[in-house]
């Protein structure tokens, strides 16, 4: 998951273990401690760089509450001169890097542990002064509107200072059509104190307050499936544990349907709310245009899998023929591809593999690495309380970036590792070459830099293997990365969509409508009706497990960015130093221009097919090798 989206301004920015994989082998990776108190300071972050202490915290939040009437001194001047415009900018961004930084650490303390109120107190004022400072600058962008591009040239060339906004500039009067008044501008910034409302109860209500069931296994055990119990049950070689599994799991989320159903329809609403007051047709376009993304790329990357799925049913029936079963189920799609291959990685022998795997990037990439490993830059293991999940936050700009993870020490816990390092990486380069204005990279190309790092680590690790069992699970991992990054959230994408059709059309999104909305489209892409895998009753609930559906058409991006870094990684695993330096650029750029440019640049163009063609190829020739190695394990 992208750095969090704290930017809520006007300037918006191997050594293997071979081991017999049992229940016991998995259990040992979650009965880690959870107690934070007794995990050692080096696995987790240190929030003090930001501030040393809470008292800090709150002195400097009440400086910057103070600062904040100031914006309005320039209300009705900036058409006069360049320097009216360029103070009146700098001082926005002044603001708006400080409140990102004050939210920036009342959210990771909260996420330390979300049964604490205090830090939710804290994130709950936040919300409060971003709204009050939004309201005071509604003025900003209007008034922009009100001077012609001819002054606005004019200005740019007269006032130096003045160069680092002019991508914004062209942003904004690019928008015009879709700016208000200073009224109405002002609405929708004071309408940001609810517009919040449903993902932070989903937050709470899922990480604190969630009665997650208890399920006995086979063994006897009896475990509570919170949502990171469940992301590592789930892979329990057991094939009647996981049916348990994910038969109380998911069982459990569709008893609340009616909670999740009225939380995604407030989301929902509120998309529609923004869309109205801006003046779009759809919610999507709504979305998409704050990065300039034609709604094309959304559509034609759904149509462009939905007649890919056979591609997708070959590997399903792949995962059918590895584990020897007869029918393939949802619940068998997280099983251990090889029941003799269990692949452990604890933290530091990760790291060893990650550094060497991102050793092409040079070496200033590789140092800073390091820097994020030893001085405290990632919250590792999963604890009592702890935001679930994992994600990247670049948005303290004057510091450095954080990692929020919840390590169990296995391939994926790696990957992800890899993954999040390369969001790292990414705000790091942009916040070090770039102004503040044009640090925070668009989130159409956010996952670029992750998925890219998740590459070469598959690349690297198969590299240095041999062993056809092995390397039949690592292959197989590199289809579930595609399985995951570009099938599922395509799903997630198609879901997402036409849920927003459906309000849009009058319809209501109750939980028992979603539920079979997500159960009707989950079975057009698993082939549950050609018998390819079966999708069982209790899935129609999984839509109340996915986050993302609170962060306004995200997911497609994972996919998107996934066919793009695979078209870089081959470029830059080839030896190609041109490819490499343009990638690095491509890191180092932040916001400065928009996102279908960026990656001109760096060395892909995301308005032909040509990137997802090319990661459809490669599926294949994985496919390929894979069938070859079942070849000469059966002779």
């Amino acid at each position: 998951m992208a750095q969090k989206g704290d930017s809520m301004h006007p300037l918006t920015k191997i050594t293997l273990s071979f081991l017999g994989l049992s229940l016991a082998a998995s259990s040992a990776a979650f009965n880690q401690e959870r107690d934070r108190s007794k995990i050692s300071d080096r696995y987790k972050w240190d929030l003090t760089h930001i501030y040393p202490t809470d008292d800090d915290w709150r002195k400097a939040k009440e400086e910057v509450v103070t600062e904040i009437p100031k914006i309005e001194s320039f209300r009705g001047t900036l058409g006069k001169s360049a320097q009216q415009l360029v103070g009146c900018l700098d001082l926005a961004s002044a603001l708006t890097k400080e409140l990102n930084r004050l939210h920036t650490y009342a959210s990771m303390s909260s996420d330390q542990d979300t049964r604490d109120s205090k830090y939710l107190a804290m994130q709950q004022e936040m919300s409060q002064i971003f709204a009050t400072f939004g309201a005071k600058a509604a003025f900003i962008e209007p008034e922009i509107l009100k001077i012609s591009r001819a002054t606005i040239e004019s200005f740019l060339k007269q006032e130096k200072k003045l160069s680092i906004y002019g991508h914004y500039l062209d942003d904004i009067l690019r928008r015009q059509a879709h700016t208000g008044t200073e009224g109405e501008e002002k609405i929708i910034a004071d309408a940001s104190l609810m517009s919040d409302a449903a993902q932070s109860i989903y937050d709470i209500f899922t990480d604190a307050d969630f009665p997650y069931p208890e399920v006995t296994l086979s063994d006897g055990k009896t475990v509570k499936l919170t949502k990171a119990a469940f992301t590592l049950y789930r892979t329990i070689p057991d094939r009647e544990d996981r049916k348990k599994v994910f038969a109380a799991f998911f069982g459990k989320l569709n008893d609340f349907r009616r909670t999740f159903g009225t939380q995604m329809n407030a989301e929902v609403r509120k998309n529609m709310f923004h869309s109205r007051a801006r003046k779009y047709n759809s919610s999507l376009e709504t979305a998409l245009d704050a990065s300039n993304i034609p709604v094309q790329v959304y559509h034609n990357l759904v149509k462009g899998i939905n007649d890919n799925l056979g591609t997708f049913h070959r590997y399903l029936n792949l995962r059918k023929r590895i584990l020897g079963l007869t029918e393939l189920h949802y619940y068998d799609l997280y099983a251990p591809l090889l029941s003799t291959v269990d692949l452990e990685y604890p933290i530091e022998e990760a790291e060893r593999h990650i550094l060497a795997s991102l050793a092409p990037l040079g070496d200033e990439y590789i140092a800073v690495t390091k820097k994020a490993f030893s001085e405290r830059w990632i919250d590792l293991f999963p604890t009592d309380g702890k935001r679930s999940g994992a994600y990247s936050n670049g948005s303290p700009y004057d510091v450095h970036p954080y990692m929020l993870l919840n390590y169990n020490n296995k391939y994926d816990d790696m990957s992800t590792l890899a993954h999040e390092l390369g969001h790292t990486m990414h705000s790091h380069f942009s916040n070090k070459t770039q102004p503040y204005p044009t640090s925070q990279y668009p989130i159409f190309v956010a996952e670029v830099a992750s998925t890219f790092n998740e590459a070469l680590l598959i690349d690297h690790l198969l590299k240095s293997i041999t062993d056809e069992q092995v390397r039949l699970s690592l292959l197989g991992n590199y289809l579930e990365g595609i399985k995951g990054t570009i099938f599922r959230q395509t799903q997630f994408a198609e879901f997402e969509l036409r849920i927003h059709e459906n309000a849009e059309k009058g319809e209501s999104l109750t939980g028992d409508a979603l539920d079979d909305l997500y159960v009707e489209i989950t079975k057009k892409y698993y082939g549950h009706n050609k018998g390819v895998c079966i999708v069982d009753d209790e899935i129609k609930a999984e839509w109340a497990l996915i986050p993302h559906f609170y962060y306004n058409f995200y997911v497609y991006q994972y996919a998107t960015s996934f066919t793009a870094s695979a078209a870089l990684s081959e470029q830059v695993l080839a030896g190609n130093k041109a490819a490499t330096k343009r990638l690095l650029e491509f890191l180092s750029s932040g916001s400065a221009d928009y996102s279908i440019n960026l990656l001109k640049k760096a060395g892909v163009d995301m308005t032909t097919s040509e990137p997802f063609e090319l990661t459809m190829k490669k599926m294949n020739r994985v496919m390929d090798e894979i069938d070859k190695i079942l070849e000469k394990m059966k002779k």
